[in-house]
């Protein structure tokens, strides 16, 4: 077997190979071994070049380009945070945060509701909300005698009924909702039409309304809800404007037997301005038997206006809160006496009628 032939890796075999062509770092390194001289005999160390310092205008020239950037991001995000101040009002991402969590429990559905619907967080933070820019600024409510309805327990406030739709519940629930001390919830007994009209039924069950009927009635003054009940019902809602602050027959005095049952406080309630969002002048009766509403208004520009025609008018409101009727000094069964219930629903009515008339010679004018 021959010798195997031993292959020197040399200079002399790179010498006799040829010189290839530097690539990369090693033609770098070259380029600089060149314009340095190199060592002596080619052999040795090779020198690297020195680094050089970054001149200190271009440092300080790249530090004023990002501080000239900064400042036009800055005065974004202060712009953004101002204009979300106005809308949103202060702490708006505190605001931000509680109804992303309020749309967490809808989606969940870890939300509560009693046995009558009522959805109070709901009522709280989108019907409330909803309905306060007509409470503060279009009608400009004011609210006396707030300090009437107790505290704690059951009452049953007692209002007159005006306007054509029934805007004036919604306003009375506003004012205890955001005048009371306590914050109470005004629970409102609706008529049977409420509760069959599509949308409307869903959303008067979630606002905390209930049905008309006694048995209601007694079961949330046993809980101590303040209830409100509004006597004159249809009648009073769609009376002509001829007959504007003069109220109707109450009934036969159901709510008195229920107040008389429970021992809680009639709490009597005067309403000014509802009468004029819209001045009714006509009743279409055969209009409204075939769409079986108890009347269709007629007003200066409903249904002339169409749709437009349903914006009242912006009057000037004033809510009215009574000394409360004590009812806890008569026994239970006093409710099934028909001239004490006959009584002290005439001494309701005539206190409501009193306040009305001694705040419509008070209010300056309609609007103001």
């Amino acid at each position: 077997m021959a010798d195997a032939k031993v292959i020197p890796f040399d200079e002399d075999t790179r010498a006799r190979r040829g010189t290839a062509r530097p690539r990369g770092r090693a033609a770098a390194r070259k380029k600089s071994e060149s314009g340095s001289g190199g060592a002596p005999g080619g052999t040795g160390t090779t020198a690297s070049p020195p680094l050089t310092a970054v001149p200190e205008e271009e440092s300080s020239g790249s530090e004023a380009a990002a501080s000239t950037l900064s400042a036009p991001v800055s005065a974004l995000t202060d712009a953004l945070g101002g204009v979300a101040d106005r809308i949103l009002g202060g702490h708006w991402d505190r605001k931000v945060a509680h109804g992303l969590a309020f749309l967490r429990r809808r989606v969940t559905g870890d939300y509560e509701v009693d046995d009558f619907g009522y959805d109070a967080e709901l009522t709280d933070q989108v019907l409330m909300s909803i309905l306060r820019p007509f409470f503060d600024t279009y009608f400009r409510v004011e609210v006396k005698g707030i300090e009437n309805i107790p505290a704690s327990g059951g009452a049953l406030v007692v209002s007159n009924h005006s306007g054509a739709l029934p805007l004036d519940g919604l306003m009375t629930q506003v004012a205890v909702h955001d005048h009371h001390p306590a914050g109470r919830h005004l629970r409102l007994l609706a008529a049977d039409l409420v509760f069959v009209l599509p949308l409307v039924n869903e959303l008067a069950r979630k606002a905390g309304h209930t049905l008309a009927c006694a048995e209601d009635a007694q079961l949330l003054l046993e809980r101590g809800e303040v209830v409100g009940v509004m006597p004159e019902g249809f009648k009073g809602l769609g009376k002509p404007f001829s007959d504007r602050y003069k109220l109707q027959r109450f009934g036969r005095g159901g709510f008195v037997a229920t107040a008389l049952r429970t021992g809680v406080p009639i709490v009597p309630c005067s309403i000014v301005g509802a009468e004029e969002i819209y001045p009714m002048v006509g009743n279409a009766r055969t209009l409204a038997r075939l769409l079986g509403f108890p009347y269709f208004p007629m007003t200066p520009t409903f249904p002339w206006l169409g749709p437009l025609g349903l914006v009242p008018l912006p009057t000037k409101w004033t809510i009215q809160f009574g000394e409360p009727i004590p009812t806890d000094h008569y026994p239970p069964e006093a409710a099934d006496d028909p001239m004490l219930v006959f009584n002290l629903t005439d001494q309701v009515r005539e206190t409501i009628q009193h306040t009305l008339y001694k705040l419509l010679v008070q209010r300056r004018s309609v609007f103001f």
